[in-house]
């Protein structure tokens, strides 16, 4: 009996406690104060913010007139106002999470005459927000216009800035683009609270546009408006919102919290300062969400509630802040999901052998026990071995080097079965060969999904390879670039290390520029592309891989081409990843002649420079159609870049360069390549351009190429033909080029330098 009432005093109690923790959660889902107008129509106002015709307490104590909203409730539905409604400026989103305020944008406008279609010139007013200002990361300043030089001006600031747009007419104009052609936008400055924008016209409206009556300059939020040629004749301007950061008084989080009665942030909330060095802001601790600023306003989020979304696998069971994960019997791990979270939970093996011995069926029993031992042995054996070369092919280290990456949702590939890659390569079959090198072979294969495969085998054993292979996943685990070949997993169960990439089915950049049967012409705008792809390869492991990597054996044969020829740079097994700090490796010289930096042979240190000097090497065999090395080049011009520098000092670029060349490209990008090559093979390291450098000056080039006019500059080509090449010909001639100009006469060049 005692027992029973105890079990019913506890189950009451849990039904309270059920009760209790509902309200809680109910209270806790408040967005403002009891009592308080939590939203103007459909504009939800959360606390600190408040309306102004409400009680006090239901805004901030601090600064409360910033905080303050207008609701006019004379439209339907009824519309916030920032301040008051005189200030004309709307409240369209208030995010406490992200601590930004959205209002609505107001344009300047210069008409240029009475008979368009609004003649008055429009100002917007001065913005006076002391503490709230705009957000750097989230908007644009923007003008519009044929004839327009926008500029906006922080009124008690000492900085201003702006942009400039015009157009001829209206074909020049593109939909979308506002890159100075009809539309032109800017970044806005950090810690910018209060503004003014004036429009004025850089030709005094000379150039006045039938389709072009005014000109319209505004501060955007960054996607909130897209251009539009109509907008040119008349702005249709949709709800279009500016973005501004708020924070909480004017003192940081230690200041603040030195008064506990003024201090904003409640309990369960993390305090961070403004970026702007004037406020703070709070935001609920991991676990929570909810409110920050009101009491009880973070509640626990409870992961388990959606049994599909929820983080664990089987059971999950909800803490205060957190949660937990478990295995029903049966089972064992730790319960979260895969996919980098957790390891799930795996279905126990138990194995049960029941061994019956019946004399009348001894023999029978006695028979299949050998069999069962026989199968035993051979798995054992094989497991054994499988392990054996684990080890051989460095999968201990692998694993240790892959364990310490950082990033641990990083895609490490997929550790494949050798009967999977022996079916998916018809055993191993010469005829699948693609191509062998000093590392391996390489195997083209496709998986039982159909996937077409290329398998790298090694073809032998010993540490140095190994190192090899392992540094070459490790390097390629830490890359996720569209211009390198990706690594789709590995291999360790066989007698040699096998790496598994996707396949590449064009062949190598080698084989079309050499190899006499391949009758495919490599156009000038492809070996453009070429090289611009693989200088943004190869800038991507200089400067934008977390951890940079050097190559250290780029060559025409290690650059793939996919089913687009597009270029894909592989064979990262002498490759090696540095510091940030780190100026070079000091190695043994490793590479292949040819493309080997020779300030790299002389000092056994390798820069980013040694890359660069490698690449170029590849630039002038895509320029020349000649090998690196060539023994039917005279001895002082067997080694393609001496033989080409010469040429160049010489003056007979033109006489060794390929035909496709000459007869497709222009000359002024030509020589524009050229010098950039020449620039890249000096001796000395440090006056070479960065691979980055390079990369932009490739891209550059080749986003000219389409649309673009340009007729050759007669004196520039008898220069060119009759002088020596010097490099300082290479910026104004790139400069014609991204202007676009057709140069025609010395008139015409006149008339576009009075234009400007």
């Amino acid at each position: 009996m005692v027992i029973y009432k105890l079990l019913l005093k506890a189950a009451v109690l849990g039904a309270l406690l059920g009760l209790y923790h509902k309200h809680l959660a109910q209270a806790d889902d408040s967005i403002t104060k009891p009592g308080c107008q939590s939203s103007c129509g459909n504009l939800s106002i959360p606390y600190p913010f408040g309306l102004s015709d409400s009680d006090p307490h239901c805004r901030s104590h601090i600064n409360p007139s910033l905080f303050r909203v207008d609701c006019d409730n004379s439209t339907k539905p009824p519309v916030a106002y920032f301040w008051n409604k005189s200030s004309t400026i709307k409240i369209l989103n208030i995010s406490v999470e992200d601590h930004e305020l959205r209002i609505n944008t107001l344009i300047v406008r210069d008409c240029y005459n009475s008979s368009a279609y609004d003649a008055s010139s429009s100002k917007e007013p001065s913005l006076w927000l002391a503490d709230f200002p705009f957000s750097s990361t989230k908007n644009k300043f923007i003008a519009i216009g044929c004839d327009t030089a926008a500029t906006f001006r922080e009124i008690y600031g000492n900085f201003s800035f702006g942009c400039m747009s015009s157009c001829g007419r209206v074909s020049d104009v593109s939909n979308g683009s506002c890159t100075g052609i009809g539309c032109c936008e800017t970044s806005i400055p950090k810690n910018t609270f209060n503004y003014r924008i004036s429009i004025t016209s850089f030709s005094n409206h000379s150039n006045v546009l039938g389709f072009n009556p005014c000109s319209y300059a505004f501060v955007a939020e960054i996607g909130s408006y897209n251009f539009s040629v109509g907008d040119l004749k008349q702005l249709n301007f949709n709800p279009v919102l500016r973005v501004l950061d708020w924070a909480i008084g004017n003192q940081t989080c230690e200041e603040a919290k030195k008064n506990s009665t003024s201090y904003m942030c409640t309990k369960n909330t993390i305090c961070t300062d403004a970026e702007n060095g004037h406020g703070y802001k709070c935001t609920c601790s991991e676990g929570y969400r909810g409110n920050p600023y009101l009491e009880n306003g973070c509640h626990d989020i409870d992961e388990c509630a959606n049994s599909k979304n929820n983080p664990c696998e089987k059971i999950c069971h909800n803490v205060i802040g957190s949660y937990t994960c478990s295995c029903p019997n049966g089972y064992h791990g730790d319960g979260k999901k895969g996919g980098g979270i957790g390891q799930g939970c795996t279905p126990s093996k138990l194995m049960v052998i029941l061994v019956g011995a019946a004399a009348g069926i001894g023999a029978i029993v006695l028979l299949l026990l050998c069999w069962w031992l026989h199968k035993y042995t051979k798995r054992r054996r094989e497991a054994r071995l499988k392990q054996k070369y684990f080890q051989c092919n460095g999968g201990i280290v692998l694993q240790q080097r892959l364990f310490s990456i950082e990033n641990n949702h990083m895609e490490k590939g997929k550790l494949f079965a050798l009967t999977e890659l022996d079916t998916a390569t018809d055993h191993f079959n010469e005829n699948r060969i693609l191509g062998q090198g000093g590392q391996g072979t390489v195997y083209k294969g496709m998986l039982l999904d159909g996937t077409i495969i290329a398998v790298k085998k090694s073809k032998v054993i010993d540490i140095g390879q190994v190192e090899q292979f392992v540094n070459e996943i490790v390097i390629l685990s830490k890359i996720n670039h569209r211009n390198v070949v990706k690594l789709l997993g590995f291999c360790f169960e066989s007698e040699v290390p096998l790496l598994i990439y996707e396949f590449v089915p064009n062949g190598t950049l080698y084989q079309y520029l050499h190899d006499p049967d391949k009758e495919f012409p490599v156009s000038w705008a492809m070996r453009l592309r070429i090289t611009s792809e693989v200088a943004g390869a190869l800038s991507y492991l200089h400067s934008v891989a977390a951890i940079p990597v050097y190559h250290r054996d780029i060559k025409s044969s290690n650059i793939l081409l996919d089913e687009r020829y597009q270029a894909k740079v592989s064979d990262f097994g002498v490759s090696r990843s540095i510091t940030i700090d780190q100026t070079h490796l000091t190695t043994m010289v490793r590479g292949t002649f040819g493309y080997l930096d020779l300030e790299y042979y002389q000092t056994s240190q390798f820069t980013d420079k040694s890359d660069v000097c490698s690449f170029v090497v590849v630039l002038v065999e895509l320029l020349t159609r000649e090998k690196p090395i060539s023994q039917l080049r005279a001895e002082e011009d067997r080694n393609l870049a001496s033989y080409f520098i010469i040429s160049m000092e010489e003056n007979r670029l033109f006489d060794v360069l390929d035909k496709e060349v000459l007869d497709h490209g222009k000359n002024e990008e030509i020589i524009v390549v050229s010098n950039l090559a020449k620039r890249c093979l000096g001796l000395h390291g440090r006056y070479r351009p960065t691979m980055k450098e390079v990369a932009m000056e490739l891209e550059r080039l080749q986003s000219l190429q389409n649309p673009m006019v340009i007729r050759p500059n007669k004196e520039e080509i008898d220069c060119i033909r009759t002088e020596p090449i010097c490099a300082s010909s290479t910026i104004p001639m790139l400069m014609q080029l991204e202007a676009g100009i057709e140069l025609t006469s010395m008139e015409e060049d006149q008339s576009l330098l009075s234009l400007r």
